[in-house]
């Protein structure tokens, strides 16, 4: 009778002695648990104000104001570069072996790149604007909406260069800090606009000076580790000790390339739906993926610190280390997802309580997107690790073809089916395309491992 609950005690026992012996996991979970005590603040401001603001705006105000946050991240998304790999990648490596002046000039062409795809972005959006208003919020009048809400894309001009530069150099602390604020101020601000009984305009004000506060404190944190690291002059290092450019110009093209495919198919929901649908579709699938939200926000800063130690056991080429990760991390993500999923299942309808009664549809999309959006959270680590073994293109590719498959039948079923089938098709995404990602990454590992014995043998 006792031998279940000893079993249970016994993995307990074991998982602890585990983390107890391994220092790099220590270091893992250390530098996510800056991050991660940030998020779980933030996760309840962020539930708090979602819950302010869609009381405040009703469904389809919920689903105008997700529309337009969505749109513009989208557009950035489709003209970054990424930056916060290749920085991750490229000046990790110059970091690792003492590269002083190549370690700056990567940060400052990759800054200087971001700086420039910033401003087309907004330049971009400002034109598309008026057909975003008409198509997607299905009222003409919030164009300069779109275009306010669009200025993050400048307040976020290095907020990608300098992330790569805080994960590299291991320094979250800050960076928890600074989400905190912009957080608070979020939900500050939202809870002013819902006691006051103030509108759109305001609630979207909320967003802006939350984004505003991360971008530029982000930048300012990058920009002070590059001066404790490499002097303060070092962004008059000229470029000539960069990496062949071809070599960095192909994986930034790579990962911009797979990002926006990612970005268009996977995190882009709510103008697919505002494209298919209506606002108030939207205004579902944004409560839906806001409470979903709650399974994401402890992962999400595994991303940021387990992607360096991954990079670095490929430098390395130090295999058994890298399989040791990815099953630890794999067993934290795993155990964290699976509980949350059943919580949400179970709870899920009460959640949606508060937004009020015409938010309670969105229960079913809900544990259509859980499916999905859990099973990436597990396997967080399927792109970092194409990226550290030096293949970003085979993220992309499986990201393609799986989502032409899943916007050619969204063309076909959404429309008839409604938003259910879209949730589904977006959980089959995720599904198939992480799991082909993953055997793609780790049958790289067993190769490169086997050649790296031949070798040793010879």
């Amino acid at each position: 009778m006792g031998k279940p609950g000893k079993h249970r005690m016994n993995l307990l026992y074991s998982m602890w002695n585990t983390l107890k012996k391994d220092k790099l996991l220590q270091k893992i979970i250390r530098n996510a648990g800056y991050l991660l005590s940030s998020n779980v603040l933030g996760m309840g401001l962020s539930i708090a104000q979602s819950i302010l603001a869609g009381r405040l705006l009703g469904v389809s105000g919920f689903g105008v104001i997700g529309t337009i946050t969505v749109f513009a991240t989208t557009l950035n998304k489709i003209f970054s570069f990424r930056m916060n790999e290749l920085v991750v990648k490229y000046f990790g490596e110059a970091v690792a072996h003492k590269e002083k002046e190549k370690a700056a000039a990567i940060v400052k062409a990759a800054g200087i790149g971001e700086i420039i795809s910033a401003a087309l972005s907004f330049i971009i959006l400002v034109l598309l604007a008026p057909l975003a208003a008409e198509r997607f919020a299905h009222d003409p009048a919030t164009a300069p909406l779109f275009i306010l809400y669009g200025t993050i894309i400048l307040a976020n001009f290095t907020y990608e260069t300098s992330i790569g530069i805080i994960q590299v150099q291991n320094h979250f602390r800050n960076q928890a800090i600074i989400n905190l604020i912009s957080k608070i101020a979020t939900a500050s601000t939202i809870a002013w606009a819902y006691f006051t009984q103030k509108g759109l305009l305001e609630i979207l004000l909320a967003y802006i000076l939350g984004k505003f506060i991360l971008g530029l404190g982000t930048t300012v944190l990058g920009w002070h580790e590059m001066n404790k690291s490499s002097g303060k002059d070092w962004w008059k290092t000229n470029f000539s000790s960069l990496p062949p450019f071809k070599e960095l110009f192909s994986f930034a093209f790579s990962t911009n390339v797979s990002n926006t495919v990612i970005h268009l198919v996977r995190d882009n929901e709510a103008l697919w739906i505002a494209w298919f649908l209506t606002p108030v579709e939207v205004g579902y699938t944004k409560t839906a993926l806001a409470i979903i939200n709650l399974v994401q926000v402890p992962i999400t800063p595994f991303i940021s610190t387990s992607y360096p130690e991954i990079n670095n056991a490929v430098i390395k080429k130090d295999w058994k280390l890298l399989r040791r990760i990815l099953k630890r991390i794999t067993l934290i993500s795993g155990t964290w997802t699976g509980l949350s999923a059943i919580g949400l299942a179970l709870f899920g309808r009460w959640l949606l309580s508060f937004y009020g009664a015409e938010f309670l549809p969105a229960y079913i999309p809900l544990l259509l997107f859980v499916i999905g959006l859990g099973y990436a959270n597990i396997l967080f680590w399927n792109r970092p690790l194409l990226l550290s073994l030096g293949l970003p293109m085979v993220p992309y590719r499986i990201s393609l073809y799986c989502g032409i498959a899943k916007i050619g039948l969204a063309f076909l079923l959404v429309p008839r089916y409604g938003l259910n089938v879209e949730a589904l098709l977006l959980s089959a995404f995720f599904v198939v395309s992480v799991t082909m990602i993953v055997l793609r990454g780790l049958k790289e590992v067993r190769i490169r491992e086997k050649n790296l014995q031949e070798t040793s043998t010879i």
